[in-house]
């Protein structure tokens, strides 16, 4: 690895805390999720097999939340704000609240997909990574992975349509 530990953590803090954010929906569970990732690659260091960083990372954190998952069995929102921050830009005010509404629509559908959609349709349209990346994060064949995005999209489409009606 060419990079230092400390580069490697600034880089990719954001992307790992927005993501573990988007499965957790809540801050601190996020925040302990990140470090818990960093830890963990940290003394997993020997089973890095030259794939991306990012995708390793994200592999890490997504077993890391699935544990931490199993241990609670429950989810909780803590910050309906999540999505309009990430999005925020200086745009006119109805531009805002119809992106605003938009955002609020998606993530409301995420929050009820089985967790393997919401987590596919995280992964691959949310944090840019594809899909093969993606099927190895979540441990299943590529074909699987393709299956459980078409499905995700599918239910926040149907969903979507749904709420617009």
């Amino acid at each position: 690895m060419k990079e230092s530990i400390d580069d490697i953590y600034y880089a990719y803090f954001q992307d790992l805390y927005r993501f573990l954010l988007s499965l957790s929906h809540d801050h601190f569970t996020a925040e302990d999720l990140v470090q818990e990732t960093f830890f963990r690659a940290h003394l997993r260091i020997e089973h890095y097999n030259g794939e991306t960083i990012k995708s390793w990372l994200f592999s890490t954190a997504y077993h890391a939340y699935i544990d931490s998952y199993r241990k609670q069995k429950r989810m909780v929102i803590k910050e309906d704000s999540f999505f309009s921050k990430m999005f925020e830009r200086k745009m006119p005010l109805l531009d805002t609240l119809v992106l605003k509404e938009d955002i609020d629509d998606v993530r409301n559908v995420l929050e009820h997909l089985p967790v393997k959609h919401k987590t596919a349709v995280l992964l691959h349209d949310f944090h840019g990574l594809s899909q093969r990346e993606a099927s190895e994060i979540m441990d299943v064949k590529p074909s699987h992975f393709k299956v459980l995005l078409f499905r995700g999209r599918q239910a926040v489409r149907n969903k979507r349509g749904l709420l617009d009606e």
